[in-house]
């Protein structure tokens, strides 16, 4: 039995040896040199609006995330038990307040713009294309890097001002190299099967106010790089990119939201280089070892302005580690399920603030993989003061959450936010619907 616990921690540890190469410095070091006048340009952009988009106040701002949960399971007025979810017509079962916002209106399809009015959590404020007239993506295909043909999805991405990007019908999309957004542009597949698959990515960089909803991203690759277009009035040569699904580097008001990811080459996930007000929503992420990384680089201190919001995720079979991993910022996690990991679930280094609120954690098999946490590269004496806080939340079969720091008794918290009933033992139902959603035009999603 001593030599099978012994074996069960090597193949534990495997997957560690496997790094992101975003940690690497020598990985930065490249960066920086191949970093030409434009994208040097839209870095000292890209900083000044994301220093506009940081809150200075993060803990008012959880606070305001977790009592509209919190009205939602208990009703204010008569503490009448509220999750069902169901419109008046009783047709519609949305069991979170993002998705209560729109999923109950069966004319949700010529109404696809109050979806921008839905997002919570740091990346509260983004509108995506909200501002901008529709674009239909008529073809899967992806053959022209520089010269996108119209109708495409690359073609749609890279115009310039506010675009909201839906698609004719279903369609599985295979990009040749990494898909790079233009700002102000929402990715909608609301009514059709979408599918990223097979090829590269998607590259945020150094632009603001983007989303992406209701799409499937799998078995992502390395992009060789090349010349590719990234705007109307501009292409130039990319480097190899990493085989991220979503890669947001230097960018901000980001909301991910019903979004089913697998198995990237790199992460599913990864917001890096300062990028911040980032909301991930309503997300089914299976079959991966990294999940997600946010911040990448040790010596990269204006990670320090990073806020991202994780709300009611699945995280689900096969997973791995980093769900998240950061450094420094401040992450919110709040009413996410984790019903799988081989490693651990959520953990970090360089001193991120990380709230944990009302999840549920289901610790694997492996006596060795019980705890939730990991801090890396910093001794106890270091990571004790580190504001790692686990609040509500619910632990099973044998999980549990190492905090640091001070406790949060009394603050930063209201008392309405601190209800009785722990929300962590109603994830299930709160996260039932993360993922992918199959919208019918006439009915509610």
């Amino acid at each position: 039995m001593r030599y099978f616990y012994l074996l069960i921690c090597f193949i534990t540890i495997i997957p560690t040896l496997d790094a992101n190469d975003k940690e690497n410095e020598e990985y930065w070091k490249k960066q920086t040199e191949v970093l030409d006048a434009y994208w040097e340009y839209r870095e000292e952009v890209a900083q000044e609006e994301n220093k506009e988009a940081y809150t200075p106040d993060p803990y008012a701002l959880t606070s305001n995330l977790t009592s509209n949960v919190s009205e939602l399971i208990i009703g204010e007025n008569d503490g009448r038990r509220n999750l069902g979810g169901k419109a008046r017509n009783g047709d519609c079962m949305a069991t979170n307040p993002i998705d209560r916002c729109w999923r109950c209106d069966p004319n949700w399809a010529n109404n696809r713009k109050k979806l921008a009015d839905c997002v919570q959590g740091f990346g509260r404020k983004t509108i995506g294309g909200k501002n901008g007239p529709f674009y239909v993506v008529t073809s899967p295909n992806d053959n022209d890097l520089v010269n996108p043909v119209p109708g495409t999805l690359r073609h749609a991405v890279t115009r310039n001002g506010p675009l909201w990007i839906t698609f004719s019908h279903s369609m599985n999309i295979r990009l040749s190299q990494e898909l790079i957004m233009a700002g102000d542009k929402t990715i909608d597949g609301r009514g059709a099967d979408v599918y990223i698959s097979g090829g590269a990515g998607f590259t945020i960089q150094f632009v603001k106010n983007v989303i992406i909803h209701g799409i499937k991203i799998f078995d992502i690759q390395v992009g060789s790089g090349g010349l590719i277009r990234d705007s109307e009035t501009h292409y130039g040569i990319r480097t190899m990119s990493d085989g991220d699904g979503i890669s947001i580097f230097g960018s901000s008001n980001v909301w991910i939201d019903h979004v089913s990811m697998r198995n990237c080459r790199d992460g599913l996930i990864d917001a890096i280089m300062g990028s911040t007000a980032i909301t991930i929503s309503n997300s089914h992420f299976t079959d991966h070892n990294e999940v997600m990384l946010f911040g990448a680089s040790d010596s990269y201190t204006l990670d320090k302005i990073m806020q991202i919001t994780v709300a009611f995720n699945h995280f689900g079979k096969r997973l791995i580690q980093r769900m998240p991993r950061c450094r420094y910022g401040f992450i919110h996690v709040v009413n996410n399920d984790y019903t799988h990991w081989e490693m651990y679930a959520i953990g970090g280094s360089k001193n991120p603030t990380i709230i944990s609120e009302g999840n549920r954690f289901i610790a694997p098999n492996n006596i060795f993989a019980k705890e939730i946490t990991k801090r890396e590269y910093s001794p106890e004496q270091v990571w004790k003061s580190w504001q790692w806080s686990s609040v509500n939340d619910e632990y099973m079969n044998g999980a549990f959450f190492v905090q640091s720091g001070a406790p949060l008794n009394n603050r930063p918290f209201t008392r309405k936010d601190m209800i009785s009933a722990k929300p962590g033992s109603y994830v299930g139902r709160l996260t039932r619907f993360a993922g992918s959603l199959k919208c019918i035009v006439g009915k509610p999603c």
